[in-house]
């Protein structure tokens, strides 16, 4: 997966205020089964990157 190009499409959540903050970004249109995170402040910095599954079950934690 290429990040950080135009192919990457990042977005963070609703709730994050327009300051930026302590916030992640997903990547949605990343290839099936994963779902790559970021950091919003760093965009060029690395990135994780876990499988769907996973990240289903930590949302639904935060819910």
């Amino acid at each position: 997966m290429q990040t950080g190009t135009s192919e990457t499409q990042w977005r963070k959540s609703s709730y994050s205020g327009p300051n930026g903050g302590d916030c992640v970004e997903v990547a949605d249109n990343s290839p099936s089964g994963t779902v790559p995170v970021r950091d919003s402040k760093n965009p060029t910095g690395p990135v994780v990157t876990v499988g769907a599954p996973a990240w289903r079950s930590f949302i639904e934690g935060l819910r």
